[in-house]
């Protein structure tokens, strides 16, 4: 079973409001990730062009108003940058669309170092151009395994100070990344990996919340799958509460991500028109506490 409820559809004003520095946004968004490609953003055949911007209007008619995409999620013959632009263009006042700088990727699709300091300007204009607006809401800084970044956190509060970048976040990042940027400039938001059976977010998700900053976890479905999304058998724990529920198991993940606090955001992705709904729809799932007690239970990285 795939949907929550065939008798209405669910908003995804359900889930709840948080703001991101002075941008109110529902508690359940969209990750465009996976508009790029079947499997991964780099890999596998792309789907459809005109599915996957039915997808992105669909999730926008569903209330979600929180978007996270970046200049590197491409493939062979689709860039996300370009399907939300000509998606949703011209904007409608509320929607935010948060990006990422950092790694780069060639154009053939292989992975390059990560840019210095002095490229991120590029980068953030990269952004800016495919998205075809004067400033970006949100840029998230992705860490690829260095230990310091106040340099490159230090070049993107110069492009917010200059009106290109309106907030800034941190994506893969440590307790201490967030203690060194925030030295910095301010930041209201974390994307980690983050999920029901994939808890190795837990101190960046307390940390979060003590600051009043907003926790956005990735790969909340798709768990060890990652970019090639959800490819375990499911938990006989989490079948049994979507059971109850007349929910999926897709659903239950999303529901179970979103109590974990107030700060949490998730960013779900698909390219499927249908699942955009359900997804939305998860957010209006409250699961009771004895099913979060024994989602809780369930062994975790």
């Amino acid at each position: 079973m795939r949907t929550l409820t065939t008798s209405r559809t669910v908003s995804a004003a359900a889930s709840g409001t948080w703001t991101l520095g002075d941008l109110p946004v529902h508690r359940i968004g969209f990750g465009a990730m996976r508009l790029t490609g079947s499997a991964a953003f780099h890999e596998g055949v792309p789907s459809d062009r005109a599915r996957s911007i039915a997808v992105l209007r669909r999730a926008v008619e569903l209330g979600v108003n929180h978007i996270d995409t970046a200049a590197f999620y491409f493939s062979r013959l689709r860039s996300a940058n370009e399907l939300i632009n000509t998606a949703l263009a011209p904007y409608g006042d509320g929607l935010v669309i948060a990006t990422k700088v950092g790694p780069a990727r060639d154009a053939s699709g292989a992975w390059a170092a990560s840019a210095r300091p002095d490229q991120l300007r590029g980068q953030v204009e990269e952004n800016l151009r495919q998205l075809g607006r004067d400033h970006l809401d949100l840029v998230n800084l992705r860490l690829m395994g260095q230990e310091s970044l106040s340099e490159h956190f230090g070049a993107l509060a110069d492009l917010r100070a200059a009106g290109l970048v309106r907030h800034l976040g941190l994506s893969n990042a440590r307790p201490e990344h967030l203690a060194q940027a925030r030295a910095v400039a301010p930041v209201v938001c974390v994307q980690n990996r983050y999920g029901l059976d994939a808890r190795e977010g837990e101190a960046m998700l307390r940390a979060c919340a003590e600051l009043g900053i907003a926790f956005v976890p990735f790969f909340s479905i798709a768990g060890a799958g990652r970019e090639s999304g959800a490819v375990r058998t499911e938990r006989a724990e989490v079948l049994a509460v979507a059971r109850a529920h007349g929910a999926s198991a897709a659903q239950v993940r999303l529901a179970w991500t979103l109590a974990q606090g107030d700060h949490v955001l998730a960013i779900p992705g698909t390219g499927d028109p249908d699942h955009v709904a359900d997804n939305v729809a998860a957010g209006g799932l409250r699961l009771t506490e004895d099913e979060l007690r024994l989602l809780d239970a369930i062994p975790h990285s």
